[in-house]
């Protein structure tokens, strides 16, 4: 089994110290899926990486999607079987080889609403889903009647619909499995440095030869050359290729989605739901003791390090999943809310909805490769066609990619615990149901918090405020999972920000208390870590008050960015 290295201080520090006025082979821009995926895919080439990310690992938009390893059945209606295809044999490889324990089966219901040509059509659309790769770790379709839709979701309205299908896909905590991917690349030898920005590109003649860096927890600064540096920054990719002062082969265009979340028992279900709008297709996930609602797609030209939703994004949510259910649902039922961009390939005139999600790779100058589009269930298909692109600028007899037979952190021996459940149960003393989550949270890597926690039975406690998670999970996101600053335990190490009425507050100062002995912090720095933390979640509040998206970015931005030392690309 690959053993892991801990991404805590003193491994980034001796990361900084490897990249200071240092070469590698692969330098990766961006610390979403993409780049983590790029940064495995290339360091287990045998290729030296470094990975740097300006804010948090999958600060982006790699936190803020459904949260849904899927095929894309719209994708179907639009002849793009190619994609489809791809992306269910990537969920396929993520169900039973590379992620067992992060990505899981998921059921939708399909509801009919119109009688005669409907159901055929479907059944059409879910009959090829399952024959392109849909049904082999999870059920094929099924033909339901309304009263046997009922049965599964008695919360939707009898008068709504007039028959069901129901089919299955894949959902995985995405913000989790991105440094899940970025720590699997870190043990293979990757250099991972997150609040660390690119200031600008180096080139010699028409190439580009490295980048300037600026850590924005220290101030310190240091110019890194590589053979080829890789443009994985999402809606951030033009601003990226502008510092090489080249031209770019595309453009991105940001689009909007916004989801809520809401408790589980509002709605009556033991399946996820699937509604079509009239721009897209609207999701009810479930997602552990809560429901998941979304998306929008709409322009974004604003803040993109903070999307902002508005009052009249939840509008749209609520407006189309009400008219399904027999318990409406309100803004008083909204636990948390969440907004991200979507980094399209752009064209120039069509609506985001009709965008590509397709990727596209492209080398704007010798030493350049950039990669835009796609879908974060393809990611690590992306991430073989970038470092593929970018061979032309690395030394011969670099091998082919071989990340389809990577298992990611905790993957390997994680069946062989999960039968163990009771054994487990009983020696960490926990109910069987907290120590089931806890391996889909973090497979076999769960002796790592075994070992951490020693004999302090304290920090097997729940946390104050968000009692679904545990004192040690915290300490673990700083001494091995790379978060530096509160808002990276609350909004992605655990979803408590999105997860909890309070989003988070009453668990801040607790939080902080936590994680202050391994990252140096004296007391003043907790209070100013919590204050941040508390604007933050103030300005997003304020932000889903607004009506019209300036409004809701002016309110979100009211809220000090805890990493803008210096300007972000």
């Amino acid at each position: 089994m690959l053993k892991s290295h801990p991404l805590d201080p003193a491994r980034r520090a001796d990361s900084w110290q490897a990249v200071h006025d240092g070469h590698v082979d692969v330098l990766v821009i961006g610390g979403g899926v993409t780049g983590a995926g790029v940064a495995l895919d290339a360091v287990t080439r045998g290729l030296s990486v470094a990975l740097v990310e300006q804010s948090d690992l999958a600060s982006g938009t790699s936190s803020r999607s459904s949260k849904l390893f899927h095929g894309g059945l719209r994708y179907l209606e639009q002849f793009d079987f190619g994609l489809v295809r791809e992306a269910l044999r990537e969920r396929e490889l993520m169900l039973t080889r590379l992620a067992p324990h992060l990505v899981k089966p998921v059921s939708f219901l399909y509801p009919l609403t119109h009688r005669g040509w409907e159901r055929p059509y479907v059944t059409a659309g879910l009959t090829l889903y399952d024959r392109m790769g849909g049904a082999r770790s999870v059920p094929g379709h099924q033909q339901l009647t309304r009263r046997g839709a009922l049965r599964l979701a008695p919360g939707l309205r009898e008068d709504a619909f007039v028959g069901a299908l129901r089919y299955y896909d894949a959902q995985s905590d995405d913000a989790r499995h991105t440094m899940t991917l970025a720590r699997t690349a870190a043990a293979h030898g990757a250099h991972v440095l997150t609040s660390v920005r690119v200031t600008d590109l180096t080139r010699a003649g028409e190439r580009v030869t490295g980048a300037r860096l600026e850590d924005a927890e220290t101030g310190a600064v240091t110019a890194l050359s590589a053979s080829v540096v890789i443009n994985c920054s999402g809606v951030w990719t033009d601003d990226v290729q502008s510092l090489s002062g080249g031209p770019g082969n595309f453009r991105v265009r940001a689009s909007k989605g916004v989801h809520i979340v809401v408790p589980r028992h509002r709605i009556r279900s033991e399946s996820g739901i699937i509604l079509r709008t009239e721009k897209s297709v609207l999701f009810v996930i479930p997602w552990d003791t809560h429901w998941i609602i979304g998306t929008t797609d709409t322009d974004w030209e604003l803040d993109k390090a903070h999307p902002a939703a508005s009052r009249s994004d939840i509008d749209y949510i609520l407006e189309h999943v009400n008219t399904v259910l027999v318990s409406p649902l309100t803004h008083d039922d909204i636990e948390g809310v969440y907004a991200g961009l979507r980094p399209l390939l752009a064209g120039e005139s069509e609506s985001t909805a009709r965008l590509s999600r397709e990727h596209s790779v492209g080398r704007p100058l010798p030493g350049l490769v950039s990669i835009a589009g796609g879908k974060y269930t393809t990611y690590r298909v992306m991430a073989k066609d970038a470092v593929d692109a970018a061979l032309s600028d690395l030394p011969a007899g670099v091998g082919v990619s071989m990340t389809e037979d990577i298992p990611l952190l905790g993957a390997e021996g994680y069946t062989a615990l999960v039968a163990q459940l009771p054994r487990l149960s009983q020696r960490l003393a926990l109910p069987q149901w907290r120590v089931k989550r806890m391996l889909e949270r973090y497979g076999s890597l769960l002796d790592e918090l075994e070992e951490l926690a020693g004999e302090d039975a304290g920090l097997w406690e729940p946390l104050a405020g968000a009692p679904e998670y545990l004192r040690v999970e915290v300490l673990h996101a700083v001494t091995h999972e790379g978060a530096l600053h509160l808002e990276d335990v609350l909004a992605r190490r655990t979803r408590i920000s999105i997860e909890t009425r309070d989003r988070g507050v009453e668990s801040a100062q607790e939080v902080a208390e936590l994680m202050a002995p391994v990252l140096g912090w004296d007391d003043e720095r907790v209070a100013a870590e919590v204050e941040a933390y508390r604007a933050r979640v103030a300005a997003e509040r304020e932000s889903q008050q607004a009506e019209a998206d300036q409004e809701a970015n002016d309110q979100r931005l009211a809220a000090p960015d805890v990493r803008r030392r210096v300007p972000a690309v």
